[in-house]
C-alpha cells in the first residue's frame, strides 16, 4: 500500500514509538482531533500521543487507504493496552505543503 509520504512518517514513527520523528509529519500548526478532544501545534500535539503511548502501549498497522479531494482516510488495525484491543480506526488526514495540517481519528 502506498501512503503520501508524511502520512507513512506517522504510521513509521508509531510503529517505532519515536515521538520526534512524528512530529516531523506535522506542520508547526497542525490540528489534531481524537476521543472529542483537540490538539493544535507540535507542543500539544507532541504532549497528546506521548500521553496516548504512555496509557495505552498502542501501535497502528495501516492496511486501507483512501482519497476524497484534499481529505486522505486510511484505516488501521490498532493494537494495545485497551479493551477492545484490536480496534479499526479510521485516521483522516489533511495534507499541507507535504505535512500534515490535520488528522482525525474515529472508530
Amino acid at each position: 500500500m502506498q501512503l503520501p509520504h508524511p502520512i507513512q512518517i506517522y504510521f513509521d514513527a508509531d510503529q517505532r514509538d519515536d515521538d520526534a520523528a512524528l512530529m516531523t509529519a506535522f506542520a508547526p500548526n497542525a490540528l489534531v482531533k481524537d476521543e472529542g478532544r483537540s490538539y493544535r501545534g507540535h507542543a500539544d500535539i507532541d504532549a497528546w500521543w506521548r500521553d496516548a503511548k504512555q496509557k495505552f502501549a498502542h501501535q497502528a498497522a495501516p492496511f486501507e487507504i483512501k482519497t476524497e479531494g484534499r481529505r486522505i482516510s486510511v484505516r488501521a488495525t490498532v493494537t494495545g493496552n485497551f479493551p477492545t484491543s484490536p480496534a479499526t480506526l479510521t485516521y483522516h488526514f489533511a495534507l499541507a505543503e507535504d505535512r500534515i495540517s490535520e488528522l482525525e481519528i474515529l472508530p
